[in-house]
C-alpha cells in the first residue's frame, strides 16, 4: 500500500494515538461498555474528560487565573458574530489579512462600528500590515494570526492598548502563546487540536457583561460556566462529544511530547525545510513576503516559465502519495499545511517530490 502524506488544510492530520484512541472509546468507552458515541455526557468518565479537557489548555497554554475555556458548536464563524454580540457597545476595530478576517469584519458591523485599521487586500493577503494605529476608543481589537488561505502569520503576540480578540483556528498549540496579553482567543478545532465538531473559547471573564444589548442564551459566554459548578463548564446543552474526546487525546500527545516549546520547534524545522526547498527550486515560487510566512500553510505556485506545469506537478505529486496540496482557487498553485500532527517525513517526501519533478522537466 502507497504511503499518503496528508497536507490537507482542514480538516487535517491528526495524531495517530488519538485516532487509535477515539477508535477503542467507540467501541468502550471508559470500561463502561457502551461507545463514545452512545454515552450520556452527564456520567462521572464524561465529567472527568471535560475537566481534564480544560486543563489539558491551561496547562499547555500557561492560561492564567480569570480566564475561562469553553468548548462550544458552531465553527469558528459562529464566533464572528458571538464575539460582537459579548464585546461590542459602541466600536470594535479589526486587522484585515484574509478572507477569515474579513468576513468576521463583515459580522461585526451588524452590532456596531468598525474601524479596518489596516488592511493587506491590495497585495492579495501575501503580507501582514505593519505602522497601524489601535484606536484606543474602541471596545476590541480583532486579529487573525494564521492565514490558512494565502501561508501569513503573526508570529509574535502584539502589545495591544484595549482588549484584544484572536481567531487563531489554525496556529494555536502550534507555539507558546501569552495568553494574558489576549480577551478573548477563538477558533475552530480541526486543525491542532482535534476534529472537526468543536470550537475553543479561552475569554477573560471580566471583559463579559459589558454590552448593554441583551444577548440570546446561547450566545451570551457566561451562560456556558457556572462559577458554584465547575462541572457545567461547556455543557449547557449537550457538548459535541466526540470531538472534544478526541481533542482530549490530541492535547495529551502534545503535553507528552514535552508541550508547546517542544512543538513549535518541531514546527520551526518543518516549515524551514519546505520553505528552503521552494526558495532553491527553480520551478516554484513562494506566494508570501517571507517575514510573514506561515509555519502551519505554506503557499507556493510555478515560478515564471514554468506555469504550464502546474497539473503535471499536482499529477506527479499525487502519484507519489501527496495529499490535498492543492492552493485555495483565490491564490492558485500548490499549498502544504504542516500542521502540528504532520510528521517531518512528510514534509521531507514532498521536498524529495519537488526535486524529483525538477530533474524531470529541467
Amino acid at each position: 500500500m502507497k504511503t499518503v502524506h496528508n497536507f490537507n488544510a482542514g480538516p487535517c492530520v491528526l495524531p495517530k494515538v488519538a485516532i487509535e484512541s477515539a477508535i477503542n472509546a467507540i467501541r468502550d468507552f471508559d470500561g463502561t461498555g457502551v461507545g463514545l458515541l452512545e454515552i450520556s455526557h452527564r456520567t462521572a468518565g464524561w465529567e472527568r474528560i471535560m475537566a481534564e479537557t480544560e486543563q489539558l489548555w491551561k496547562d499547555l497554554l500557561k492560561i492564567p487565573e480569570g480566564y475561562r475555556v469553553l468548548f462550544l458548536g458552531g465553527g469558528a464563524s459562529t464566533q464572528f458574530c458571538n464575539v460582537p454580540m459579548n464585546l461590542l457597545n459602541k466600536k470594535a476595530a479589526y486587522l484585515v489579512t484574509g478572507v477569515w478576517a474579513k468576513k468576521a469584519t463583515k459580522e461585526a458591523k451588524n452590532f456596531g462600528e468598525v474601524e479596518v485599521v489596516a488592511s493587506s487586500e491590495d497585495k492579495t493577503f501575501n503580507y501582514i500590515p505593519k505602522g497601524y494605529t489601535i484606536p484606543t476608543d474602541a471596545d476590541y481589537f480583532h486579529i487573525t494570526t494564521n492565514n490558512t488561505i494565502y501561508g501569513t502569520e503573526i508570529h509574535k503576540d502584539i502589545d495591544c492598548p484595549i482588549n484584544l480578540v484572536a481567531d487563531m483556528s489554525s496556529d494555536i498549540m502550534s507555539r507558546p502563546v501569552d495568553v494574558s496579553k489576549y480577551a478573548l482567543i477563538y477558533g475552530g478545532a480541526q486543525k491542532n487540536v482535534g476534529p472537526a465538531g468543536v470550537t475553543f473559547v479561552i475569554v477573560r471573564e471580566d471583559v463579559l457583561g459589558k454590552v448593554q444589548r441583551t444577548l440570546p442564551t446561547m450566545i451570551d459566554y457566561r451562560t456556558h460556566f457556572d462559577a458554584k459548578d465547575p462541572r457545567n463548564n461547556s455543557m449547557f446543552n449537550t457538548p459535541p462529544v466526540f470531538s472534544i474526546f478526541v481533542m482530549h487525546e490530541t492535547l495529551k500527545w502534545v503535553k507528552d511530547l514535552g508541550g508547546l516549546d517542544v512543538m513549535y520547534k518541531m514546527n520551526l524545522e518543518k516549515a524551514a525545510l519546505l520553505y528552503n526547498e521552494i526558495d532553491r527550486n527553480p520551478m516554484f515560487i513562494g506566494t508570501a513576503e517571507k517575514e510573514d510566512r506561515s509555519l502551519m500553510n505554506i503557499c507556493f505556485v510555478m515560478n515564471k516559465g514554468h506555469e504550464d506545469k502546474e497539473e503535471a506537478f499536482m499529477t506527479f505529486a499525487k502519484e507519489r502519495g501527496m495529499v490535498g496540496i492543492k492552493g485555495h482557487r483565490s491564490v492558485g498553485g500548490f499549498r502544504a499545511s504542516t500542521y502540528n500532527a504532520c510528521p517531518i517525513e512528510s514534509v521531507k517526501a514532498l521536498v524529495q517530490c519537488m526535486q524529483d519533478f525538477e530533474k524531470l522537466k529541467a
